[in-house]
């Protein structure tokens, strides 16, 4: 049955997702290139949320009656469509999104996903401590807020967000397999299957990207599928909140600097820059395959440590945390300032041809548009 439910989420999502491409230059869902941060060069549609949320709803009603929690995600996972598409076609302001989170996490809350606990881990006191309600509610919608943010923040380059959760997602599903979880296990696995689905017209060159509408909803679910869960206990705690949080420490850790990086800039939480990680791999020359593959790579080395880790395998998986950090820092250490200079300029040796690390943004997407045509699926060698 659950091989059905990624394959039914995959196909709708699939056939859904030109009839967006279609829709969004009627409603004015478009990505004009307005400004160097973006990094495509015509307008792009930005209309996949709906693709995405009809493949996944019409896949998680196969599962089962629905039941309280099932019935939170669902209209939660509506409203926050309705904002990210209000969003792609008005540009509406972000406190009115944020207000939008907050509502979609306190109906998520109303309808029993919470997190209402957390793990002793002092050697004196109850194993697990309850939280009062008035400190669920804030905990949980911090958590809702936090995991949407951090998705929408990946949505920078082709194909990027949508396969970090569909990379998440089948990691939850693994785990959820051997913990017996199973409607988390179904509902994650119509996720994965709208990733997948969507990937095939976002990937680079994307024909269309999720705005919005399908980033904070991919975010969303995330969050919210992994509370499902009944009794308040240490094990349920651990899989709502520590499994995704090591699964998906990449936008997270990503959101996290952006919010430093901000901060010490005196400069809006709000307003977007280039200081992203992905714009830093960018920025070296990798182009937009090669960074987005290396991001896949990273994540899926984090998806491995989040299995590793619920199967009591810690020393294993803070192995595989700490080479996926390492990575992080490498890529982070040759990024870019607020003026988009690079802090090395030196060239890097490869085998076929030179890589340059570039000294702006702009100067690495132009050497990159120089190269397309003669690029392989990685986005590699010149062909002969």
């Amino acid at each position: 049955m659950y091989v059905k439910v990624f394959l039914l989420s995959l196909a709708v999502t699939a056939a859904l997702t030109p009839v967006c491409i279609k829709l969004a230059p009627k409603v004015g869902a478009m990505d004009v290139p307005k400004d160097s941060r973006r990094v495509h060069k015509k307008p792009i549609p930005r209309f996949g949320g709906p693709a995405i949320f009809l493949g996944f709803i019409s896949s998680a009603l196969f599962l089962r009656p629905i039941d309280e929690q099932m019935l939170g995600v669902y209209i939660a996972a509506a409203v926050m469509l309705a904002v990210g598409v209000a969003d792609d076609v008005f540009d509406i302001p972000a406190k009115v999104k944020l207000l939008g989170q907050l509502a979609c996490g306190v109906i998520l809350w109303v309808d029993s996903l919470q997190i209402r606990g957390m793990a002793n881990f002092l050697p004196i006191g109850p194993g697990y401590i309850r939280f009062p309600s008035g400190v669920s509610l804030v905990v949980t919608l911090i958590w809702i807020i936090a995991i949407t943010n951090c998705i929408n923040l990946m949505d920078g380059l082709d194909g990027l967000a949508s396969g970090i959760v569909l990379i998440a997602s089948l990691s939850i599903a693994y785990i959820s397999v051997h913990t017996g979880r199973d409607m988390t296990l179904g509902m994650i696995l119509a996720v994965a299957g709208a990733c997948l689905g969507f990937l095939i017209y976002n990937f680079n060159p994307a024909k269309i990207f999720m705005g919005d509408s399908g980033s904070n909803l991919l975010g969303l679910l995330l969050a919210s599928i992994s509370m499902i869960g009944d009794a308040p206990t240490k094990s349920v705690t651990l899989f709502s909140t520590v499994m995704p949080m090591i699964i998906i420490a990449v936008p997270i850790f990503d959101t996290v600097f952006a919010v430093i990086r901000r901060t010490v800039h005196h400069r809006s939480f709000f307003e977007a820059d280039k200081g992203h990680l992905h714009h830093r791999i960018l920025a070296m020359g990798f182009g937009q395959r090669r960074t987005v593959l290396t991001l896949y790579c990273i994540c899926a080395i984090l998806g491995v440590a989040g299995i590793l880790w619920s199967m009591k395998l810690k020393f294993e998986a803070l192995l595989l945390i700490g080479v996926a950090g390492v990575l992080i820092f490498i890529f982070l250490g040759i990024g870019i300032d607020e003026d988009d200079q690079i802090a090395r300029r030196e060239a890097a040796a490869r085998v076929n041809e030179p890589m340059t690390i570039y000294a702006s943004m702009e100067e690495a997407l132009k050497a990159e548009a120089e190269r397309e045509g003669s690029m392989d699926f990685f986005g590699g060698d010149e062909k002969k």
